[in-house]
């Protein structure tokens, strides 16, 4: 595993000297030596490396990697951009367009939200190829939960979009009445339909940052495909 070194190092540091770090460490290690696991080693930390804790404006939380070839790289609901776009993620653009008018484009990667202060973070970091869940209860849910800790102490305004049960239960760990809470069912085929169509999440969070003073997210991701034609 590639170590964090922005300042996401100096909040979670104290994470690797425990004892459920240390294991989940040796777990991981054994894994990618013996098995196929998603996403590749040097990007199981791709949602803190590319949203340092001090510019985190939003957080969206998943619960594990894509566990298909070529899926994951280390963003919660985000692709490679030659990969297809997942179910979960083409019912999310779509309520992007239905809440701000966006085009839905070609691809899903979603890094250009990380680097505006989207935290992507999923609960569990890895998966083995093709066995959803293999990594769940290892110790990758107490590490990301101290990162959502860490985030819930800012002082100063963030947005949470908590979809499904499973991140809705972080928001117990969010009692900083300047961090705005979100809640909505999950955006999958299986549930988007009973109410994550027309939360228009992304409009209001837009609106409480520019009413903190902050500078929107630009949640639009361009076409990538259709421009290299």
């Amino acid at each position: 595993m590639s170590a964090i070194t922005n300042d996401w190092d100096s909040v979670l540091h104290q994470e690797y000297k425990k004892d459920y770090y240390r294991k989940l460490y040796e777990f991981v290690g054994a894994e990618y030596k013996t098995h196929q696991v998603f996403p590749p080693s040097d990007e199981i930390f791709n949602a803190f490396h590319l949203t340092p804790l001090s510019e985190v404006k939003c957080v969206i939380i998943g619960q594990d990697p894509y566990h298909n070839d070529g899926q994951a790289h280390g963003l919660c609901f985000s692709v490679r951009p030659e990969v297809d776009i997942p179910p979960s993620l083409m019912n999310i653009y779509k309520e992007l367009h239905d809440d701000l008018g966006l085009y839905v484009p070609d691809n899903g990667y979603l890094v250009k939200w990380a680097k505006q202060g989207v935290l992507m973070l999923n609960a569990v970091l890895t998966v083995r190829a093709h066995q959803a869940a293999s990594h769940q209860g290892k110790g990758w849910e107490e590490f990301t939960d101290a990162a959502i800790r860490a985030v819930a102490a800012l002082d100063r305004p963030v947005v949470y979009m908590l979809w499904g049960s499973y991140a809705g239960k972080k928001a117990s760990m969010i009692t900083n009445p300047k961090h705005l809470v979100l809640k909505a069912p999950h955006p999958s085929p299986l549930s988007a339909y009973r109410g994550f169509f027309g939360c228009k999440h992304f409009s209001k969070a837009n609106e409480y940052l520019v009413s903190q003073g902050l500078t929107p997210i630009d949640w639009q991701i361009e076409n990538l495909r259709s421009s290299a034609s």
